[in-house]
């Protein structure tokens, strides 16, 4: 078996149904170096051709055919787009026909639902939920804080900021994230602002290693960067989070999305976005 496949997301709109569905489906084979490559807004017959010639010539270069999943709507696309030279998964061939027998209903073969604006108020509160996790991006503001659904705790660098732009963009949670600091930490005292939230409160963590060498990528050689300060604030934040029943996770070994469900999870907050 080769060691590396290119591996083709083809869609009709922003192809990340098809990342979802196909890095979902991928995470479960080791030991194989896959060779990504998303091709969003394919929504003519002469766009699909293209990418079916462009996926020929990989085949042929590699001397093994791609993998392709596909979330197309249209039925002229998914046709040109199927006989490329790749091993081809669609969303639509595999799953709308049982459900369109099942419900004795036709599918509306719509592109962009899944993504979309459809319903507007759900739109918007994810707007509105992005620009208040940019206004409280790592404690520069605290002026909205009983809007908070959410507030995300740690030292510098654990993933704060990535998981509350997740939480608002993905399912349009209003979260924010507050830096733990040195003199929290030396106080053992949660920062004066955050006190009567404790029960939005979620912390992260991270491996010392791990949290070293994401801090030496921006300030090499610093105090703030070095294996012995990270450790002392990994155990210190721990300490922190167990003093106030603050819940956490270890953010080393977990995706962004994974972060998010268990923060979700554990504050029992659902999703506004779907």
């Amino acid at each position: 078996m080769s060691k590396s496949r290119h591996v083709f997301f083809l869609s009709d709109r922003t192809g990340i149904t098809a990342e979802t569905l196909g890095n979902g489906l991928l995470t479960q084979f080791d030991g194989i170096d896959f060779i990504k490559a998303t091709k969003p807004f394919i929504n003519t017959p002469e766009k699909a051709q293209a990418m079916v010639e462009y996926i020929g010539h990989v085949a042929e270069d590699s001397g093994v055919r791609p993998l392709v999943f596909s979330t197309t709507v249209s039925d002229e696309i998914r046709t040109i787009l199927r006989g490329a030279n790749g091993f081809f998964l669609d969303l639509f061939d595999t799953f709308v026909p049982s459900l369109e027998t099942e419900l004795g209903a036709e599918s509306t073969h719509a592109a962009g639902r899944a993504h979309g604006v459809s319903d507007p108020m759900r739109y918007s509160n994810r707007i509105e939920a992005m620009n208040f996790a940019l206004e409280h991006d790592d404690g520069q503001s605290t002026k909205r804080l009983d809007a908070a659904d959410l507030i995300l705790v740690g030292p510098s660098r654990v993933g704060k900021t990535p998981a509350s732009l997740y939480l608002a963009l993905q399912h349009g949670v209003f979260a924010m994230n507050f830096p733990l600091t040195e003199d929290d930490l030396e106080m053992m005292q949660l920062p004066k602002s955050l006190r009567g939230h404790e029960h939005k409160l979620f912390g992260l963590t991270n491996d010392a290693d791990r949290l070293h060498q994401i801090r030496t990528e921006r300030r090499p050689g610093s105090r703030y960067a070095s294996l012995n300060q990270c450790s002392y604030e990994l155990r210190a934040a721990e300490q922190l989070y167990r003093k106030f029943n603050v819940p956490f996770v270890n953010s080393a070994n977990m995706s962004i999305e994974e972060m998010a469900t268990l923060a979700m999870q554990e504050k029992n907050i659902r999703r506004h976005s779907f």
